[in-house]
């Protein structure tokens, strides 16, 4: 397993990077944040063993059990929070994630910043928009961005610093990707967490600072009962 993920993240990396240079951007402009959701710890830590440093989890749980011991031995590990998030889990969140990518409606948002005042723990927080307004899905939709956006920065003192998507699988993801660069200009949002292993190299020539690769890296999602072993 361990040489598998290490050359699928070489793989990955140059792909980043071929993507960067063809649209007129430095490779270090974008960062991979490897999606280890489902997978168990042996695999998180193969990908830090050859120099992967930041994570996506989509269950705070999950993460709870996969990396405190993981980011003992490697304190440089950065945590991103890619799913949805249940006001009660806002605590846990807060106390352990480094970046929070799915605030995506006012209760959420009001949870936090309690939770924020009450530590002092200020995790950078996306906000998630809701691009293709899929009723089955979380995110903020487009026409509501705009003022959820200055709410959570103006009222609330969040620390905003960009948004995030996920396309509708079965749509072509440009014209997502176009609107999410567009709301974050509009707010001088500097961060755009968008694109996954099918996609991320469209989202780099659209702006991704952030490409969420799972599949990849890991191979076929597992089943969670059995990523807990």
């Amino acid at each position: 397993m361990e040489e598998v993920i290490a050359a699928n993240l070489s793989a990955v990396r140059g792909r980043i990077e071929t993507a960067a240079r063809g649209a007129g951007r430095p490779p270090e402009a974008v960062t991979l944040v490897a999606v280890s959701k489902t997978n168990p710890q042996s695999a998180a830590r193969a990908a830090l063993a050859v120099g992967q440093r930041v994570f996506g989890e989509n269950r705070v749980q999950e993460a709870l059990e996969k990396f405190p011991g993981l980011r003992a031995e490697f304190p440089d590990l950065e945590l991103h929070l890619i799913g949805p998030l249940q006001t009660n889990k806002v605590k846990e969140a807060v106390a352990y994630f480094d970046v929070i990518e799915t605030v995506d409606r006012p209760r959420l948002a009001e949870a936090l910043a309690r939770e924020m005042a009450r530590t002092g723990r200020r995790p950078s927080c996306l906000i998630e928009v809701n691009t293709g307004e899929e009723p089955q899905k979380s995110g903020i939709f487009p026409a509501l961005a705009d003022g959820f956006i200055a709410d959570c920065r103006d009222r609330l003192g969040l620390p905003i610093e960009g948004l995030m998507c996920v396309p509708p699988h079965d749509e072509e993801p440009s014209p997502h990707f176009a609107l999410l660069r567009e709301i974050a200009r509009r707010h001088k949002l500097s961060v755009l967490s968008m694109g996954m292993s099918a996609d991320f190299e469209t989202a780099i020539r659209f702006g991704a600072t952030h490409v969420r690769v799972g599949t990849a890296i890991f191979g076929a999602r597992q089943p969670l009962a059995a990523a807990a072993k």
